[in-house]
């Protein structure tokens, strides 16, 4: 069950009118509900996934009940280091078992060694990179003393689960989640219709924008030895409004859908088109993942090598993003990713600045600065070809892309086989549209938030106009590409 689908329309509907018509101003109830709620959404995709959800819950509720009621520190370690060790190997068996296993193979096979090993048929439960940093995060902070124990197995099992967020994010603390859960929750108008504003906005770059352009990136990677280098370049570039607007569409209607329910999560994205350097990038793209990675593992390995000056914040940050990298998979080629970005900070490290926050400087029309523009540029030109490297397959698939970008066919004109120019020129005019109007809302929290528009009838307009663009070009539902995340 996706958002962007009937039976989730009918399901959100039920949930609404149990949780504020029957259940309202009850939050014991409330949670109950939302407890079963998320399982059977979770439950929707993969019901013999379920039971592994459950039994990490009960386990991590217990490890903070002991973590907070043991009084020597070496005990409160112990059990902490219990749920890391839990945590990260549940991640190693589920998603890098078979990584491992088959890079050990092809690692003796080039040595001259035969090996008899063999994969497992292993299920790699949704959203398991996603609940597994919620519940690192609890034991992690619990231990550090940043709040109190939860004793309320429903509210805590409901953060856990909660099923806005836990097939794609975003990755809320237990400070975010787990105090609007204790307390009292009402029907609030303002922030449910912003909340249904957000989900629109979420849909328009889901349906019409990412799906639309999926078909033209899809056809191009598929058979990608068959185009032009111009084709190829054009490909890759798609894929960045196509990847902003699939993963991004889905938090913005994860946040809305949490709105309505009375909760407001982390923003997991703020305007990352419009970064200007590649750490102004990871400060907007996946907030809430660049900032446990931040959190959990840069500041440590920052601390542990802080006499070494900036080789030791260098050595940090490349191992911090090479982990980002292989978070997304079991895949040398997000190694890879992660490594390039990681690299990529040097230049910001050496010279002082990475740490610097950047402000967009306007010209008296409203538009950026030549200089910042050309920052943007830059940095866009950054991000596409380290998204070539994390849409390809595998390493031999990225650089023999990128030998066909660089042959002579570049300077032929973009022709993709088989695909409607103008539903191509339909997808380009959307992506013109998004980016207008995330630029023009940059200081908000997303890009249809007009509520301030003067003329109500030239607001209401707007949203007719994209749920017009939705249900017509959005007729075909289609996953989310950090779901195999």
């Amino acid at each position: 069950m996706i958002f962007n689908t009937f039976p989730f329309l009918l399901f959100i509907i039920a949930i609404f009118c149990l949780y504020y018509f029957v259940l309202n101003e009850n939050t014991k109830r409330q949670n109950i509900l939302l407890l079963i709620a998320n399982y059977f959404f979770y439950g929707w995709a993969n019901w013999r996934i379920l039971p592994l959800l459950i039994i990490t819950t009960i386990l991590y509720y217990f490890l903070g009940l002991k973590i907070e009621k043991s009084k020597e520190d070496k005990k409160k370690n112990i059990y902490t280091t219990i749920g890391v060790l839990f945590g990260v190997g549940s991640l190693a068996y589920f998603k890098y078992s078979n990584f491992f296993i088959t890079s050990f193979a092809q690692l003796f096979k080039s040595i001259g060694l035969q090996t008899n090993l063999h994969t497992f048929d292993i299920i790699l439960p949704l959203g398991i990179s996603f609940y597994t940093f919620r519940l690192l995060s609890y034991v992690i902070d619990l231990n550090r003393g940043k709040y109190e124990v939860t004793t309320d197995f429903v509210a805590f099992a409901t953060y856990v689960a909660f099923f806005p967020c836990i097939l794609s994010g975003p990755i809320d603390r237990p400070n975010t989640l787990i105090p609007q859960l204790t307390s009292k929750r009402i029907f609030n108008y303002d922030l449910a219709i912003d909340g249904f504003r957000q989900i629109l906005w979420g849909l328009f770059k889901k349906m019409v924008v990412a799906d639309n352009i999926a078909v033209v990136t899809n056809e191009i990677w598929e058979n990608y030895s068959l185009f032009s280098g111009s084709t190829l370049l054009l490909g890759a570039i798609l894929y960045v409004f196509q990847m902003y607007a699939d993963f991004s569409g889905y938090s913005d209607m994860a946040i809305g859908i949490a709105k309505i329910l009375g909760f407001k999560v982390t923003v997991n994205f703020k305007y990352p088109l419009f970064a200007q350097n590649i750490a102004d990038y990871w400060r907007r793209w996946h907030i809430s993942l660049t900032s446990w990675l931040t959190d959990y593992v840069f500041m440590p390995l920052n601390v542990r090598w802080r006499d070494w000056g900036n080789i030791g914040i260098i050595f940090a940050i490349v191992t911090n993003f090479v982990l980002c990298g292989l978070w997304h998979g079991a895949n040398w080629t997000f190694a890879l990713f992660g490594l390039y970005h990681g690299l990529l900070f040097i230049p910001l490290i050496l010279s002082g600045t990475f740490a610097k926050k950047t402000k967009i400087h306007l010209t008296k029309s409203g538009m950026p600065k030549i200089k910042d523009f050309g920052k943007m540029v830059v940095t866009f030109i950054l991000v596409t070809f380290g998204l070539i490297i994390f849409r390809a397959k595998s390493i031999n698939q990225f650089i023999d892309y990128i030998k066909h970008i660089c042959s002579s066919s570049i300077l032929r004109i973009p022709k993709v086989i088989g695909y409607n120019n103008v539903t191509m020129i339909f997808s380009i005019v959307f992506i013109i549209m998004m980016i207008t109007l995330e630029w023009l809302n940059k200081d908000k929290e997303y890009g249809l938030n007009i509520s301030s528009m003067k003329y109500r009838f030239a607001r209401y307009s707007i949203y007719l106009f994209l749920f017009i663009l939705v249900y017509y070009f959005g007729a075909d539902a289609s996953s989310f590409i950090y779901f195999k995340f």
